[in-house]
This record gives C-alpha cells, sequence and structure tokens, in this order.
C-alpha cells in the first residue's frame, strides 16, 4: 500500500486502499481473505462462530463468537459490540484479519463478541455504518439470539471498534445515551476523528507514518459522496454530545506515529472534562503504544505491543466494582522494558509526558 497516493485522474478516484472509476467500478485495493464461521471452538482458538442476519429487510449482519472455556464456567459473560475498521470503505467481520482479532478479543477476556458487518462506502455512504451499528445493538440488547439469550450479560455490556469503527462506535454509545439503551462502557482503538484546522502535531507532521495529513482530509468527503466536510460534527464532536455520553467507562488506544492519534488525545481530554463538570464518575483511561502506527495490533498480533494493548482491553471489559481500575494513562512500552511505563497527563492543549516505575 503507497500511503501518499492520492491522485484523481481522469479515469478514477485513487486511495490507498479503494479505487472508484467514472464508470462506477469499484477497486477494493486492501483485501483480507474470508473466513467462514464454524461453530466448532478448535477451529478458532477454542471459540465458536456463528453468523446472522440481524435486519432481514437491509441486510445488515453479524459473527457471534462464543469462547468454550468461559462458557463452561456457566456465569454469564460480558457483550462486546465490535465494529471493524477500514475507513468506512472496506474490511469485514467476516475477514480474516477481523475473525482473527475478534476470536482473541472473545477467548482473552471471556466474553461474547458480536462483530457487526456493515454497509460500506462508496456504494453506502455515512451514514449507513451508523445506522447498522444502531440496529445491531439493538439487536444484542434484545438477547433474541439463543447464544446472547442462554451466555450474555446485558448489564456488562460494551462498545468498541478500531480506526472508522471507533468513530462508528463512539456515535453508537451517543445514541445509546440519548435512547436511554445501558451500555457498560466504549472502547475505542486508534479512532478515526478529524477537522477542518489542523492540530499542531498534523501541521508539523514529519513524514514519518503511514498516512499523510493531505490523505486523511480526503476520506470523509468521500464515503459521505461529496455530503459533508471534513468541519463534521460527526469528525470533530461537540462539546455538548461528549457530555451526553452515558457509559460509565471508556478506553482509548492510540499509537505513538499515527496521524490521528492526538484528535483521540483530545477527544479523551474533553470526556474527562465533562465528566468532571456534569459530577458523573465516570472514567476515561487513555493507553499509547510507543513506536507503533494504525493497525499495527491487527497486522502483528503477535508482537509485545499488541499483547499489552490486549491486556489493557481485557482489565478495561473485565473491572468490576471490586476491582482496582486501570492507570487512566498509560503507554504501552515499545522499546523500554515492561516494568516501565509512561504517564501521560492529557490536556486540551499540551500533553505532558513523564516517567513512573510500575509498582
Amino acid at each position: 500500500m503507497h500511503a501518499n497516493d492520492n491522485t484523481v485522474g481522469d479515469t478514477a478516484v485513487k486511495l490507498p486502499f479503494i479505487r472508484r472509476y467514472n464508470n462506477g467500478h469499484i477497486e477494493r485495493l486492501w483485501r483480507s481473505s474470508f473466513v467462514p464461521a464454524s461453530e466448532d471452538p478448535a477451529t478458532s482458538r477454542g471459540v465458536a462462530t456463528r453468523d446472522v442476519v440481524i435486519d432481514h429487510d437491509t441486510g445488515v449482519s453479524a459473527r457471534l463468537f462464543l469462547p468454550s472455556a468461559a462458557t463452561a464456567t456457566g456465569t454469564r459473560l460480558p457483550i462486546v459490540v465490535y465494529v471493524h475498521g477500514g475507513s468506512f470503505c472496506t474490511g469485514s467481520a467476516f475477514c480474516r484479519v477481523y475473525h482473527r482479532y475478534a476470536a482473541s478479543l472473545a477467548a482473552s477476556a471471556g466474553a461474547v463478541v458480536v462483530s457487526v458487518e456493515y454497509h460500506l462506502a462508496p456504494e453506502y455512504p455515512v451514514p449507513a455504518a451508523y445506522v447498522d451499528a444502531w440496529a445491531a445493538l439493538r439487536w444484542v440488547a434484545s438477547l433474541s439470539d439463543p447464544w446472547l439469550a442462554e451466555h450474555a450479560d446485558p448489564r456488562r455490556m460494551f462498545l468498541a471498534g478500531d480506526s472508522a469503527g471507533g468513530n462508528v462506535a463512539y456515535h453508537t454509545a451517543v445514541r445509546a445515551s440519548r435512547d436511554a439503551m445501558d451500555v457498560e462502557g466504549l472502547v475505542m482503538v486508534q479512532p478515526f476523528f478529524w477537522g477542518d484546522e489542523r492540530l499542531p502535531s498534523e501541521a508539523a507532521w514529519d513524514g514519518v507514518g503511514l498516512y499523510t495529513p493531505e490523505l486523511v482530509d480526503t476520506v470523509w468527503p468521500f464515503v459521505t459522496a461529496g455530503q459533508a466536510s471534513n468541519g463534521d460534527p460527526r469528525l470533530n464532536p461537540p462539546e455538548e454530545e461528549i457530555a451526553s455520553l452515558k457509559c460509565r467507562r471508556v478506553l482509548v488506544a492510540v499509537a505513538e506515529k499515527d496521524i490521528v492519534r492526538d484528535r483521540a488525545r483530545l477527544l479523551a481530554a474533553r470526556m474527562r472534562d465533562c465528566a468532571w463538570t456534569t459530577g458523573d464518575n465516570r472514567e476515561v483511561t487513555l493507553v499509547e503504544a510507543e513506536g507503533e502506527d494504525h493497525g499495527f495490533h491487527l497486522y502483528s498480533p503477535l508482537r509485545a505491543t499488541s499483547k499489552m494493548l490486549m491486556q489493557s482491553i481485557v482489565q478495561f471489559i473485565n473491572q468490576s466494582a471490586a476491582s482496582p481500575a486501570p492507570s487512566p494513562t498509560s503507554v504501552l512500552p515499545h522499546r523500554q522494558p515492561p516494568s516501565v511505563l509512561h504517564a501521560i497527563e492529557v490536556e486540551e492543549n499540551n500533553l505532558h509526558i513523564s516517567m513512573q516505575k510500575e509498582t
């Protein structure tokens, strides 16, 4: 993939992951092979999988992941509604990359994972992904599926997603708050947020990283069929919307080299500010992977930083009222030994980093 190839020619709109030709043909350049579902846990590291159609009218569907070791205990399991990334226009719950990740999350967290297969742009422009994710959350909350009815704990409902999926998960949590649907927590991994004006780190981009600011500028107009600019509040959430969130816990994960990292840091800071001003007992946790870029955890799942990110998410999901809360700000070390963590104090306009030892 060539991240800097962002040209518009006479025959196609070209992005690193997709091309749209003037005759209407769509060519997706990011591909991951299809993996069939299987109710035999041995095929997916002890996790049974099954595909379901959530809405027969729209065709939105999902893949369910049920960890056999956790179900054997007879206890009710947390539910994670997962929204995959891919810039709103690529990726699938049924592809190898996201099947593998969701299966690992289900096994590690001992959770029922519902990975949403939403409609992709440009054939189905935004807000199609939001509509599909909302339909999936409502379907999950109904417990109409036998796996959910038998094994899931609706009191421990989580929304999660990476990249564009992190954006969708956030907006689904906002809608759930508005409609009085109980969601325990929100997990956003390298979420895609942006804006009209450059943050300092974006304006001073040094050429290190997978994506350029100019490339990111083109994504939102493309996936909204030209109906929205980067000033869209869906990319840069307003304070009143952030304050409306009712989920009790939020985890935001960023990568040091990711061009959208400071947008996520800023969102986490605003969430904390809103929690303090409204008096809510809301926990916002920020973790950062040193030396890593966008999507590293998907393509190198055995890397130390990927494993530590998974551990952070698992701890977040399984935290109970009696369990100690994870550090609200920590870095997943890339070159440092595991005994060293960075504590990050996140403010609106400044990012202060200090060193501290684990105890």
